[in-house]
């Protein structure tokens, strides 16, 4: 992972109360350079390590006996921090007996839990480590061996173990993670201490079951989905280093964050490892680009990652379609544009076309007092396209699109869907015309917010640096 940074103490934004129904989770945001500045070389490296665009091979694993979930719950929103105006969002979290509180990643883009634990010999002063000794339900197999997973910008190293792990109510008694005791220097800042994966088992390299997915498969969840409203922060100059960031919704959805209905899209694959779909359309301004289709096309909705990273021919017919473009000269894969252009992107993986907002697109000045700017989108492959079939995705879509759209993903059956945020959840951009290839429309059968039990009620929740009130919580 590129370097992160700590999260809120999630008083800022209120865990929201949902009676017997979806939880909600605050999230935050990974940090930036020391100068304020948004990294987005360590973040494309890190998502060409993570979807097999670079070399370094993916660790030693060790399969341990998978175990249930305690009582079942419904579903529940938690709120999310949003940190250094939308570089990354993290949620909050609970492991062991009694109780620990730790701030996580909320990453769709992998599936292993993993915390620092007080072992670290590399650990930052400032990280806070989860103390296995204080813990009386915690295991940990001290003839395992040791597990390594590697990112972009490094790696981490540890035991797998097992303990009480919670989050928005729900609880999973011996969820397996790995207990952290080495780490890359800078992988962790301030006061977050490891990530929580939300894609699916297939691509742990822990072989461990993802909390979410023990949650499903026990029948713990209202609804096998989790939905995502992440805030933005990069148009408002007087933004904190944390700030309110939106909501996750752990077992439904929460309909006073969107509009209309939510345009499902199934999964163009047999066995899911990655949160999959296949991009159907780009347009610039207006103008369709010819991009890759099929399986040239297959795109990871990431939820961890900033920025929109493709394959070399395509995201150089997006910038060429964009006047004053250029390759980067200092940032590899990389395109700068006049600061003073506008740039229209829309994306369709089905029926719609979603576009994304053009301050989402600009990363600011490509240097001091530059008059060219960075983009948001990048050559994720360097040339190297792997060959079809590979299983890879081509495209890695992460928040400069998420932003966008409220973001659902359900895993039966397995399809992820977007919808229009609501004027209350700071609204967007109305969608167009795309392909209607495998898409479907709906909040999906067992979703909270399509029974007529569910009632909205007020609640106000402070929003990034507004005075924008959102009505959140849901009841019976």
């Amino acid at each position: 992972m590129a370097p992160l940074s700590s999260a809120l103490p999630f008083l800022l934004l209120p865990v929201l109360t949902f009676a017997q129904d979806a939880i909600h989770v605050p999230i935050a945001r990974r940090s930036r350079n020391a100068d304020g500045s948004f990294d987005h070389d360590a973040e494309a490296q890190r998502m060409r390590h993570r979807y097999g665009y670079a070399t370094d091979s993916s660790l030693g694993t060790r399969t341990f006996p998978r175990r249930g979930a305690e009582k079942r719950a419904s579903s529940a929103g938690i709120p999310i921090i949003n940190q250094n105006s939308d570089s990354s969002y993290f949620g909050s979290m609970t492991i062991g007996t009694p109780p620990q509180p730790f701030n996580v990643i909320l990453d769709t883009g992998s599936s292993d839990l993993w915390l620092a634990d007080t072992s670290c010999t590399s650990c930052d002063s400032v990280t806070p480590l989860f103390q296995a000794s204080k813990s009386s339900t915690f295991q940990s197999t001290a003839a395992a061996p040791e597990v390594t997973i590697r990112y972009g910008s490094g790696a981490v190293a540890g035991k797998l173990s097992s303990d009480s792990v919670s989050m928005g109510g729900f609880t999973v008694a011996n969820q397996q993670f790995l207990a952290v005791d080495k780490l890359t220097g800078g992988l962790l800042d301030g006061s977050v201490s490891g990530i929580m994966g939300l894609a699916f088992e297939a691509i742990a390299s822990t072989q461990a079951p993802p909390f979410w997915q023990t949650l499903v498969s026990t029948n713990t969840l209202t609804s096998p989905e989790m939905s995502f409203w992440l805030t933005r922060q990069n148009t408002n100059p007087s933004a904190s280093t944390e700030e309110p960031g939106g909501v996750f919704t752990l077992g439904g959805t929460n309909s006073s964050l969107f509009t209309g209905d939510i345009e499902f899209i199934d999964m163009p694959v047999s066995t899911p490892s990655f949160w999959l779909l296949g991009l159907s359309g780009v347009t610039v301004n207006g103008q369709s680009i010819n991009v890759a289709k099929g399986n040239n096309a297959l795109s990871a909705i990431d939820t961890g990652t900033t920025l929109i990273g493709g394959p070399s021919d395509d995201v150089a017919a997006i910038w060429a379609a964009v006047p004053g473009s250029a390759p980067s000269t200092t940032s590899q894969g990389f395109y700068t544009f006049p600061c003073s252009s506008k740039i229209n992107v829309s994306f369709a993986f089905g029926g719609k076309s979603w576009p994304i907002s053009t301050s989402d697109m600009n990363f600011g000045p490509a240097g001091r007092g530059s008059s060219l700017c960075t983009g948001a989108i990048f050559d994720l492959s360097l040339g190297s396209n792997l060959p079809s079939g590979s299983g890879n995705p081509s495209w890695v879509v992460g928040d400069t699109f998420l932003k966008n759209v409220y973001s659902v993903f359900r895993s039966s059956p397995p399809s992820i869907g977007f919808a229009q945020l609501s004027d209350l959840a700071g609204g967007s951009g109305t969608p167009g015309p795309g392909s209607a290839s495998g898409s479907s429309t709906g909040t999906g059968p067992g979703s909270p917010t399509n029974s007529p039990a569910f009632t909205v009620r007020a609640s106000l929740m402070t929003v990034w640096g507004s005075a924008l009130v959102a009505l959140v919580i849901l009841s019976l």
